[in-house]
Parts: structure tokens; sequence; C-alpha cells
């Protein structure tokens, strides 16, 4: 299963939170489209969802890592939305918010070495913007698991 959260953007947004989102995600990942499918059964499938993801093929995939290798990178990297251990320490916790069976064994060890060079090297969280900024908060959230078999076929159907 692929866990994330989907946001209903209001029609009058739409516009400024696709701009700000291709800025901020244009460099390393590309858009595609899956379906969604929300942990409560009372709220509707949607059939067709935009999501960035991050493809082997974009010019700024490392390839395979090794975990402490990868998780220096992070602590040094930073991009216009701020730095790169921020976003992973945001995403560690947004995983855990979605509910049991979220969690992320590799993006929870990447935050734990991270931190570890923190601790050792000092440095504390700073923020970075989201896109929930870009429109004061108006964004509707909705849990998810969808199959990563139907996100792959998705992908490949693009």
């Amino acid at each position: 299963r692929v866990w994330g959260a989907a946001y209903h953007i209001p029609a009058e947004h739409v516009a400024a939170v696709r701009a700000y989102l291709d800025i901020r995600e244009v460099n390393g990942y590309s858009i595609q489209y899956t379906s969604f499918t929300p942990v409560d059964a009372a709220l509707e499938r949607v059939p067709r969802c935009m999501v960035y993801i991050g493809l082997p093929e974009n010019p700024q995939f490392l390839g395979v890592q090794e975990a402490d290798a990868l998780a220096g990178v992070i602590w040094r990297s930073r991009g216009p939305s701020g730095e790169n251990r921020e976003y992973l320490f945001m995403l560690e916790e947004a995983l855990r918010e979605l509910g049991e069976g979220a969690g992320d064994e590799h993006v929870e060890d990447l935050a734990r070495r991270v931190r570890e060079i923190g601790e050792r090297e000092g440095g504390g969280r700073s923020g970075i913007n989201v896109a929930e900024e870009a429109v004061n908060g108006e964004l509707e959230k909705v849990k998810s698991g969808s199959s990563s078999h139907e996100q792959e076929e998705t992908e490949k159907s693009i």
C-alpha cells in the first residue's frame, strides 16, 4: 500500500496552488495521475488525482545511496522551499498522522540518521512553506491508502 493525503482544492485556488506546487516540486518530481481511495469508506473514491512523483529518470535522482551518505546529503541540502531535512522531518510526522500502517521504515531511519548528524554538528529545525499556506488553510485533507499496484498501473498508462 502507498499512503498519502489528498487535498480538495477549492476552484478559486486551483491556479495559485498549481503554480506554487509546480515551482516547489518541478525540479525533482514528475506530475503523474492516480486514483485515490480514502481510508474512510464513507468518502468517495477519487478516480483521478494529480501527484508529484520522483522518478529515476529525473536528473535530480541520486540513485541508490548508502543510508548514512543519503542522510548527509539531506542534512546539507536546501531547495527553494527550505531545508531538505525539515521536509524529511515533516514527511515523517505526516506519515505517522495518517494512521496505523502508514509509517515508512526508510523515512523513519533517514530521519533518525539526519537527527544524529544534527546532534553531532548542531543545528535545529527551521520552517518551510507548505501548500496549505498558499490557500490560507482552506484545503480539505483526506486520508488514504491506495495499492502500489494501482499506482504502478497508472504510471504505465500515462
